[in-house]
């Protein structure tokens, strides 16, 4: 994940035209800093992501599109597996769960 964040950043760098400085200036980062995000040896937080953003004047999805897990990735092989290690009782019990969170919101099964 940090190696695409980096591609991405420098991608948007260079299509904006500016050297790892000029962006380290408009961020108020270090140039060394953004080096090693956009090599994916660092992974930046979320107020120094808002600094690149702001600095490249671009939205955040430019960045994070794919990064971020969509409920689409969870598949039933993912399921079963944090089930399989459960007592039968707390399967029933996470069933229950399931059953009545999915029962409460209606747009989880695009019934509406």
């Amino acid at each position: 994940m940090k190696e695409l964040f980096g591609q991405r950043l420098r991608e948007q760098r260079i299509k904006h035209g500016l050297t790892l400085e000029q962006l380290a200036e408009k961020s108020e980062l270090s140039s060394n800093y953004i080096g090693m995000v956009e090599r994916g040896l660092k992974e930046p937080g979320l107020a120094t992501i808002v600094k690149l953003l702001n600095a490249l004047n671009i939205s955040a999805d430019t960045l994070l599109c794919d990064l971020v897990p969509s409920a689409s990735h969870v598949t039933d092989d993912e399921i079963r597996k944090r089930l399989e290690g459960l007592t039968p009782i707390q399967k029933k019990a996470a069933l229950d769960l399931l059953d009545t969170y999915i029962s409460n919101l209606p747009y989880l099964t695009d019934e509406e």
